[in-house]
């Protein structure tokens, strides 16, 4: 029998045993550490923005597995066959994130919602959040104490550029004057403590954390929006990568076992008593 006759039946025992497992030891064996195919051999590069705050991340260094995100990433990595120190971090704008082309990196990791327009450029994970949207004002404000959106329109609004709060506080709220755009958070958190703007529009979560951590003296959290609300984070992939599917698996199995709740329960604070505006 010639060489090329041995590799053609070889292959063909190959593909006979592939066909004969269940699906999902297929699917398991295409996303062994081995396996993927990865920005960088060896290594899984997890992306976030710079600065990264909590309580998605702890002290502004990704790598240390503090904080909901951070924690989730690990989480995922875990999954998919890699030890912590085969996890490296690189920085990536928010906005950059979901814009059109290759990436250089395996998955991105930033409170980045699900949307059909970025799904169209790129790949999501399933949720692994769903977060609110809310409204910070300054204590003694004229606004601290609105309980409607109606009440709200006409505030002075800051949010950041190409988020869900936006999107929110345009479609909820229709403020006059428009809102003032930023081009990252930090700016959006300046102009507030600065009395630059009335309010601003940020997740739940970080407001807890703007409002309790001193981030903004006197921040109050207004209330929080039902119908803009509930906006969902996936880890964000390069359009069709192979990678998609395992890490959309690997957080099935997160939410299945009960790992992505008690991160949620750790690091992230309830939405309990505050107000929805209606």
């Amino acid at each position: 029998m010639t060489l090329a006759a041995v590799l053609a039946v070889a292959l063909g025992a190959a593909a006979l045993v592939l066909a004969s497992l269940p699906a999902a030891s297929v699917a398991a064996a295409a996303c062994a550490n081995g396996s993927l195919a990865l920005v960088h051999a060896g290594q899984l590069t997890v992306a976030t923005d710079s600065p990264a705050y909590p309580p998605y991340f702890d002290n502004n260094k990704p790598a240390n597995g503090k904080g909901f995100e951070s924690a989730v990433a690990y989480a995922i990595a875990g999954q998919l066959g890699f030890k912590s120190s085969q996890v490296k971090w690189t920085v990536e704008p928010f906005d950059d994130s979901y814009a059109p082309g290759p990436k250089s990196f395996d998955f991105d990791i930033n409170e980045i919602s699900i949307t059909a327009p970025r799904a169209k450029v790129v790949d999501f994970s399933s949720p692994y959040y769903t977060n609110p949207q809310a409204v910070v004002a300054i204590k003694g404000s004229k606004f601290a104490t609105a309980r409607t959106l109606a009440a709200l329109r006409g505030a002075k609004f800051g949010v950041q550029v190409g988020t869900t709060s936006l999107s929110a506080v345009t479609g909820q709220v229709d403020p006059s004057p428009q809102p003032q755009v930023f081009d990252n958070s930090n700016d959006v958190v300046h102009a507030l403590r600065e009395h630059l703007v009335d309010a601003i529009v940020v997740d739940l979560a970080t407001a807890f954390y703007l409002t309790s951590a001193g981030e903004i003296p006197n921040g109050v959290i207004v209330g929080q929006f039902n119908n803009a609300g509930g906006d969902e984070w996936g880890a964000l992939v390069a359009k069709h990568s192979k990678l998609t599917a395992c890490v959309d698996g690997a957080i099935a199995k997160l939410r299945s076992n009960g790992t992505l709740a008690s991160l949620t329960k750790r690091w992230m604070q309830s939405g309990a008593g505050v107000p929805v505006l209606k």
